[in-house]
């Protein structure tokens, strides 16, 4: 049968329709299959990714030879990691219930600040302050009236600590949650168990970790101390940061249980010295760890090596102590001898700190053991007299002064004043230690006569020695990297900041170091220094470089760094000022401290000021070998005398060590080597 037209017509439209409505399907399932299911896998593959700081290695302190004077040391610690730990709280409590049974077992104290008793009927600990049991409520989120069984029952049901467990397991699960907590415990922040875990301790839970979800053994470097005995106060110590410095750290990308630099070379090189953290990068996903890796590499901190020597060192607080305990000195108010000085020894050529002895002094390894009794010991060993004790610098200060008189003109080598002990001044008269007749500055130096100094002072007024006195670092911070007191110098000014009059003939007493003149020995090494380098004043520094941490590549080493420049105006001032240091050295000395007989001169310059406690100090300064500086010192007994005779024990011990003058061989030359040039540029 032959079809229509139209039944043709309705075929196809038909045959259109269903093909049209089979596109629509495919696309419509074709959305819903790839569109849609990628969206769909973004929802239920959403990953989360979390970050730890990786501690870094603290950089070690050395001396100048690398012997390590602080250094660290390995300890262990057993941590939970959240991103291990179970999530589910039935499990994650068997878990902590089993290691601390294991921690119990080896007598290891685990964290647990929980103030409830151990066991039931529970109560408070009686040590508990209201603040401590306010706090912890507040954590654990029950009012103030709540007892001690209240709690119990709220942490309990916080985290699901069930009846399988005995009421003692559940207060020990309770402690460790509730540090848990207090800990801030999450993925970017590992929580601490126990510390100084035994190697038994760290087995056991190595053995177990299979079972022991979450629970990890990590590798603590700890500060130690090597060498304690060796300059302490200038090394310094670590600690936590204090809420008031926590801003200032954490703008800084420190986290706040961090350990820094308190004092010290500890505080001074702490960029140096801390390391870069690094980061550990945990990624989730559906709530499973899918990734666990170290995105940012942990930097291990620098190497400080220090100008130090430590034998040299320990031999200077040897000669420092030795000689107060066999010389008698003066009693204080109470009755008690003075036991306290500093000795100060500084490379003439660069102004690097060689030693620093201060006494009394302590040991950094007993600092915290023995902190309460430091702090409460006679003459206060934890003070650093080398760089903060301020003294008077006596006629030590007559260097300065006759630099003043030669350098304007005032006066030459060949000038004589008259010294006939009593020296008028107005309608004041002072004294002079002897009757030295006309003398000049050489022998004034050598002699220390006041009355020379006085008319010297007279004439050049107190303006033109206190900015001398500039030149020489009085009155200023050295410029060392620990820091140190900056003293002042006696002037109408500084009186006024006193509530000092300033009187008729202060300014003959500033001219010869007594007054309100304050110095440092640290400062007084910088005067010897200064004279030696022929007005030259370098800063003392304790930092000779800076190295990796395994000590193999040297990273930057401390220049000398010159701090102030006299522009001497005739080569005759500093030959005047050396000829009157090396006359004193040959001043008043019994055999066996003798200064002359070494094989080359010394110049130095004592003194016996008065000090605010009623009794006189003794105080040198010095150089030696005179004619080509290698070292220069300075030294001050509180209540004591004779402190030069120190003078000649310090220059054995260079010459132990360092070597004080070349040792001649046949192919050089037996001429004495010339003084180093003085350069002005």
């Amino acid at each position: 049968m032959r079809k229509t037209v139209s039944e043709y017509v309705k075929m196809i439209f038909t045959v259109i329709l269903v093909l049209a409505c089979t596109c629509f399907g495919a696309l419509k399932l074709m959305k819903i299959q790839v569109v849609e299911s990628q969206n769909y896998e973004k929802e239920t593959s959403a990953q989360t990714s979390y970050t730890q700081s990786i501690a870094p290695t603290r950089g070690e302190i050395v001396d100048s030879e690398g012997k390590v004077l602080v250094g660290n040391r390995v300890t262990y610690a057993v941590m939970i990691d959240k991103a291990l730990f179970p999530a589910e709280d039935e499990e994650a409590n068997a878990v902590l219930l089993e290691l601390i049974q294991i921690l119990s077992e080896e007598k290891v104290q685990w964290a647990d600040t929980l103030p409830i008793s151990m066991n039931a009927p529970y109560r408070f600990r009686m040590d508990t302050t209201e603040e401590e049991l306010d706090y912890m409520k507040n954590i654990i989120g029950v009012n103030h009236y709540a007892t001690a069984d209240n709690c119990m029952e709220i942490l309990c049901e916080t985290y699901h600590i069930d009846e399988r467990y005995t009421p003692r397991q559940k207060r020990m699960i309770a402690g460790l949650r509730y540090a848990m907590a207090q800990a801030d415990f999450s993925v970017s922040r590992q929580f601490e168990v126990a510390e100084e875990l035994s190697m038994s301790t760290v087995t056991e839970l190595s053995q177990l970790s299979m079972q022991l979800k979450g629970i990890v053994i990590n590798q603590i470097p700890e500060r130690r101390i090597e060498s304690g005995n060796v300059i302490p106060h200038e090394i310094g110590m670590t600690g936590p940061i204090y809420a008031e410095n926590a801003e200032e750290y954490l703008e800084q990308g420190y986290s706040l249980d961090a350990i820094v630099g308190i004092s010290g070379i500890e505080k001074a090189m702490e960029p140096e010295l801390k390391g870069e953290a690094g980061v550990r990068t945990i990624t989730f996903e559906a709530g499973e760890v899918i990734s666990d890796e170290i995105t940012t590499p942990v930097v291990s901190g620098n190497t400080v090596k220090l100008t130090v020597n430590s034998k040299f060192q320990k031999g200077l607080q040897k000669i420092l102590e030795n000689f107060i305990d066999t010389h008698e000195g003066y009693k204080d108010e109470n009755g008690e001898e003075m036991n306290s000085g500093a000795l100060v020894v500084l490379d003439a050529e660069t102004g690097a700190v060689l030693g620093e002895a201060t006494a009394p002094t302590y040991n950094l390894k007993n600092y915290s053991e023995h902190y309460d009794e430091l702090l409460n010991e006679t003459g206060n060993p934890l003070y650093n007299r080398a760089t903060l004790g301020l003294y008077r610098p006596g006629s030590t200060f007559k260097t300065i002064t006759a630099t003043a008189g030669l350098n304007e003109g005032i006066v030459d080598g060949s000038t004589t004043f008259f010294c006939g002990r009593k020296y008028q001044y107005y309608d004041v008269t002072f004294s002079c230690t002897g009757y030295h007749s006309n003398i000049s500055v050489a022998r004034a130096l050598m002699v220390s006569c006041n009355s020379y100094f006085y008319e010297l002072s007279r004439l050049l007024n107190i303006d033109k020695i206190a900015e001398y006195a500039e030149y020489y670092g009085i009155g200023q911070n050295t410029g060392i990297e620990t820091g140190d007191s900056a003293g002042y110098m006696a002037t109408p000014e500084k009186y006024e900041s006193l509530g000092i009059d300033w009187t008729v003939g202060q300014v003959l007493q500033a001219g010869i170091g007594n007054g309100e003149t304050m110095v440092t020995p640290l400062q007084l090494a910088c005067v010897a220094n200064t004279i030696a380098n022929e007005g030259v004043r370098y800063e003392p520094y304790l930092v000779e470089s800076v190295w990796d941490y395994s000590q193999k590549k040297c990273l930057k080493t401390t220049k000398p760094t010159v701090a102030s420049r006299i522009a001497i105006n005739s080569d005759e001032v500093y030959q005047d000022i050396e000829k009157g240091m090396i006359m004193a050295s040959g001043n008043s000395f019994p055999s066996k401290y003798s200064l002359t007989n070494l094989g080359y001169d010394v110049a130095i310059k004592t003194g016996t000021p008065q000090s605010n406690n009623h009794y006189q100090d003794s105080v040198f300064i010095g150089y030696a070998p005179a004619d080509n500086p290698k070292i220069a010192f300075s030294g001050i007994v509180e209540g004591g005398e004779f402190s030069k005779y120190m003078i000649r024990s310090i220059l054995e011990l260079y010459d132990e060590i360092y070597g004080m003058t070349e040792k001649e061989t046949d192919e050089q030359e037996t001429e004495t080597k010339p003084k180093k040039i003085r350069e002005d540029s």
